[in-house]
């Protein structure tokens, strides 16, 4: 299966194929471990920030982690952000996409979410990634490659 076939759970807690989010839409799609953390956070609000930017584009932002519906509500409330989350508790598009891997913390290796951002064009297609990305500065970098993208 390939990730656009895959389902996950939108805001509203109704499952969607990612395909039928993306078809026909520029997107940037980025991958983060969790709702709350200071990096994911940081990288949220980076991508609020300009996300009017990426509008101007003709790009979505859509953020994708294993978090529930729930906690992204709590999430996008608490921190004012604007962009699309979806849940991925299964972990199925989040490995489709090949964001979910071997993680080293503290000496401790583990399997985990790999910080990952797609741009997919509108029929569908990755034409830019990035895996193992550092938050702080991330969307910024993303912005450029999105603009490169356009022309």
């Amino acid at each position: 299966m390939g990730f656009l076939e895959v389902e996950v759970y939108d805001e509203d807690e109704q499952k969607v194929r990612l395909g039928d989010l993306v078809k026909g839409r520029w997107t940037v799609l980025y991958v983060y471990p969790k709702d709350n953390t200071p990096g994911c956070t940081t990288e949220a609000k980076e991508f609020t920030e300009l996300l009017p930017e990426f509008e101007k584009l003709g790009f979505q932002v859509i953020g994708v982690s294993k978090d529930s519906v729930e906690s992204h509500r709590r999430f996008k409330e608490k921190h004012g952000l604007k962009v699309k989350l979806l849940s991925d508790p299964k972990v199925r598009l989040i490995k489709a996409l090949g964001a979910w891997g071997k993680k080293k913390r503290y000496g401790k290796e583990y399997e985990g979410v790999i910080r990952s951002t797609f741009i997919i064009n509108p029929e569908g297609e990755i034409v830019w990634e990035k895996r193992n990305v550092r938050a702080k500065g991330h969307a910024e970098r993303v912005l450029k490659a999105a603009r490169e993208l356009k022309g």
